[in-house]
Formats: C-alpha cells, sequence, structure tokens
C-alpha cells in the first residue's frame, strides 16, 4: 500500500502556539496570531511536502518506512503516560484556570518580538540575584520559545519543572517547545502532564494529537483530537487534524465529515479537504 500521500499534515505544526504563542515574526516584528494551530501553521510539518518545508522552523519528512512498520505492544498506550515528575506530583494550587490559561495564550500570541526581548530581559535581570527563581526560568524559556530559540529554552523548562511538578503550564510550553525541536515522544509525554493537571485543556489534547501525528499513530491521535472536540464541539483545528488521521487509515466518510466541518469554521481547512477529503486514491497516492 502507498502510503506516501500520508506523509503530509497540513502546514500547520504550530500548536498551539508555545508558552503560547511560538511566535513566527514578519516585516513588523509581529508573530502570527489566531488560532491554537496558529504555530504548528507558522511552520510547515512532517507531513508537508518537502518542496513546501522551508524555513527555520520547518519539521521533517517522515520516514516512509516507518509508516508501514508495525507499532509495538502499548506503544500508544504509553504515548498518554505523564513523565515520572508529572505522575508522582501533586496539582499547584497556584496554577491557571483552563479560561485563564487560554486567556494567556490569547495575549500572548498579539506581542511582538521586541515584548518577548524585554520579557527575556526582565527574566534575566531576576535570575542575576535569584538564579534558582522558578517563574523566572518558566518567564525566560517562554521568552526564547518566542523568538524561536528553542534549544536555548530547553534547560530554563527543565528547570522550571523540577520547582513547578504539579503546573500545568509548564508541561503545555515544554511540550510546544519540543515539538518545535521534532521532539515528539517527549512532547506527547509533556502534553500528558499538561492534562493530568488541568484535565479540560482543548489544546493541551490537541497538541499531543500533533505529536502522535508526527509519530504516524493515527489512531491514538484521533483519541486526543476526539477529547479536545468533546471539550469544545466547534474546534476547527481538532476536526481538520483528526480528519486527516482518519484518511490515513482508510475512515474516508469521517475523513471527509470532519475536513468539510472543519472548512466550513476556518477556510484555510479547505487545503486539508481537497486533498485529504476524497477517496482512498487520492489518500493513498493513486493506489486503491
Amino acid at each position: 500500500m502507498n502510503l506516501r500521500a500520508t506523509a503530509y499534515l497540513p502546514a500547520a505544526l504550530a500548536l498551539l502556539a508555545l508558552a503560547t504563542g511560538c511566535a513566527t515574526t514578519t516585516e513588523t516584528d509581529r508573530p502570527t496570531a489566531g488560532s491554537s494551530a496558529d504555530v504548528l501553521r507558522s511552520a510547515p510539518s512532517a507531513a508537508t511536502p518537502a518542496a513546501e518545508a522551508t524555513g527555520p522552523t520547518a519539521l521533517p519528512m517522515p520516514d516512509p518506512a516507518a509508516a508501514t512498520a508495525p507499532t509495538p505492544p502499548g506503544a500508544a498506550e504509553a504515548l498518554d503516560a505523564p513523565s515520572a515528575e508529572a505522575a508522582t506530583a501533586t496539582a499547584d494550587p497556584n496554577a491557571l484556570s483552563t479560561s485563564a490559561a487560554s486567556a494567556e495564550r490569547a495575549a500572548e500570541r498579539k506581542l511582538t518580538a521586541a515584548d518577548y526581548r524585554y520579557q527575556l530581559a526582565r527574566a534575566n535581570l531576576v535570575l542575576k540575584t535569584k538564579p534558582r527563581d522558578a517563574r523566572a526560568r518558566l518567564e525566560r524559556a517562554k521568552a526564547y520559545s518566542n523568538l524561536k530559540k528553542y534549544q536555548e529554552a530547553k534547560p530554563d523548562y527543565v528547570a522550571a519543572l523540577r520547582a513547578m511538578r504539579g503546573n500545568p503550564d509548564v508541561y503545555y510550553n515544554k511540550g510546544v517547545n519540543e515539538l518545535m525541536l521534532k521532539e515528539y515522544k517527549a512532547a506527547s509525554t509533556d502534553f500528558s502532564g499538561a492534562v493530568k493537571f488541568r484535565p479540560d485543556d482543548k489544546e493541551a489534547f490537541f497538541g499531543r494529537g500533533v505529536a502522535k501525528m508526527q509519530m504516524y499513530q493515527y489512531k491514538a491521535a484521533v483519541s486526543d483530537f476526539t477529547r479536545a472536540l468533546a471539550i469544545d464541539s466547534l474546534y476547527a483545528d481538532a476536526l481538520e487534524y483528526r480528519g486527516i488521521s482518519y484518511s490515513s487509515y482508510d475512515r474516508v466518510k469521517e475523513a471527509r465529515r470532519d475536513l468539510e466541518k472543519a472548512a466550513r469554521l476556518n477556510p484555510e481547512a479547505e487545503r486539508s479537504l481537497r486533498r485529504y477529503g476524497k477517496s482512498n486514491s487520492m489518500v493513498r497516492g493513486g493506489k486503491k
């Protein structure tokens, strides 16, 4: 069976905006804003054709052989397990509620690169006198991520996590950073930590679903997109990605249903509808 067409996802690995924004800046120094998939949409995903995968945040093409390899027993379930830190931690009573976290992410997406540099400088100032300040570490990590300095953000996320093991925002933002670094298994694990402490966070479920898609765990990804849609039935990005996941294992009717609804909610999903919402010959590269 030819799976080459399933090596595309919409040009959208923008998952949820890192730190709630993982921004892509323009000539005006302002990051892309919009839906929870904006960070993903700012960088071609692993499923984007090689000719379209350009730019510093372009994610790699998956290995076609991996798509046909059998999934080891328990592999999909393992992706839902939180890290040891999350598994043994208790919820942080000072963590934001889901609605407050969503509002904060939306606000951060509207900031400019200059704003992110200011946050970076502010965090550095605090850390000069309080080098173990966890919140300053988290602020600096998010600033680095939003400036697309994903490697620089990693040690600060690790340090913040040591001190705030029960805070879902640390797991969520760390997961997005890992997604942009193509560390998909680590991202899935951290999104699992986020949903452990904030089980109504649709964007965390969406993020974990995207990570699973990058690892060819399409059925497991459908489960996460479905959980996101149980929280918000009009979540266009989850509908779009669930439709693409369905198409990868011949659930054409379900794929088309999701993609048509996604396109009605978000015109950008029309491209995915054209590519994945037709017959098996479209999904499988011409072989029924």
